[in-house]
């Protein structure tokens, strides 16, 4: 069980009745209506009515009223299942013809499976190696598409301890049927001694920067600013001046998030930043899979503590308490209106 399943059984039974009641009172009066008004002779013709203002307002106002309720009850719990908090832990999920493979922070790997502790808030940053898939808790009424070349996010507050069913809710091809897996909420203390005694290699930072290394990112991206690309210091959750690029008509700006950055990892022509030449970097494009690249994003996170504590939500968007970050330009820009050349 989760934090959203009594709000969703509640709204599940509200439709349920409304509807109900309103398809019986249609039946109930389809029957009468046509057992006492049908008409008995040929020649025979109805009284003619000109209306019940107070009829046609109660037929108008009462049905209003119910779906507009249900629609404002049904907004506030999409919006509440759509917005992950920012104090929520973050796992990994990477979906594969037929497979759920979820990483935790602190390095810890699972293949059909997911270990989370109850009373804490998960949010999980998804994507797809293939096909569309859809990551389906229905014990939760949790549900969301997970698709390639973009991030998605889900969150849940697990309430009682238990093992739950987890389902690809997408047909995915031939064994979309066996992409079936378990969510095991556990008490905390129980979490976290299943955590230490599963963690190998070192958290996903940790990895992330064997990978940087490995890749022979360093060699382009110096900490000290003085390397032909942009330092990596401060850049997840900052603004980016964007110059041009395959994917942008024109000047822009962007937030650094995991999509800007994967994007940047696969497709780095795609947005230049500004004051920065194009063709430095080369495209990593079937050199990486989806999982190496959640790595690098947490280690480019690591070198970017937000502000306060506070993280930039998966979608992009700045979440409330987190201060604004300096705006990322190149050493050959010129201007940009109200900012100055990033300097970590």
């Amino acid at each position: 069980m989760s934090n959203f399943t009594a709000s969703y059984n509640l709204f599940f039974w509200i439709m349920a009745a409304v509807c109900g009641f309103v398809a019986a009172g249609i039946a109930f009066f389809l029957i009468l209506f046509a057992a006492r008004y049908h008409r008995r002779r040929e020649s025979e013709l109805p009284p003619q009515i000109q209306g019940n203002a107070i009829a046609e307002s109660l037929w108008i106002g009462i049905p209003f009223v119910l779906f507009m309720g249900m629609f404002a009850y049904g907004a506030k719990l999409y919006f509440d299942m759509r917005l992950p908090p920012a104090d929520a832990m973050e796992i990994y999920v990477v979906g594969k013809q037929w497979m759920w493979k979820t990483q935790h922070p602190e390095g810890e790997r699972e293949i059909n499976e997911l270990h989370i502790p109850v009373g804490r808030r998960v949010k999980l940053t998804m994507t797809s190696e293939d096909v569309i898939h859809s990551f389906f808790i229905p014990d939760f009424r949790v549900k969301q598409d997970v698709l390639p070349n973009r991030y998605t996010t889900l969150w849940f507050q697990a309430t009682k301890p238990g093992k739950y069913h987890l389902f690809c809710a997408e047909y995915c091809g031939a064994k979309h049927s066996g992409m079936i897996g378990w969510i095991y909420a556990m008490e905390p203390h129980e979490y976290q001694a299943w955590l230490e005694q599963g963690a190998a290699e070192g958290g996903m930072a940790s990895t992330g920067e064997k990978l940087f290394h490995q890749f022979q990112c360093a060699n382009c991206h110096h900490f000290d600013g003085r390397g032909p690309c942009p330092d990596l210091q401060g850049l997840y959750g900052s603004t980016v001046q964007i110059g041009g690029g395959t994917s942008v008509s024109g000047p822009t700006t962007v937030v650094a998030d995991e999509s800007y950055i994967r994007e940047k990892i696969l497709n780095p022509r795609a947005k230049v930043v500004q004051g920065w030449k194009e063709g430095y970097m080369p495209s990593f494009q079937g050199q990486i899979d989806e999982e190496q690249i959640l790595d690098l994003i947490a280690y480019i996170r690591a070198l970017s503590p937000a502000p306060g504590g506070a993280i930039a939500s998966g979608s992009g968007g700045a979440l409330q308490g987190a201060a604004p970050q300096p705006t990322i330009i190149g050493p050959e820009a010129t201007s940009i209106h109200n900012t100055a050349p990033y300097r970590p």
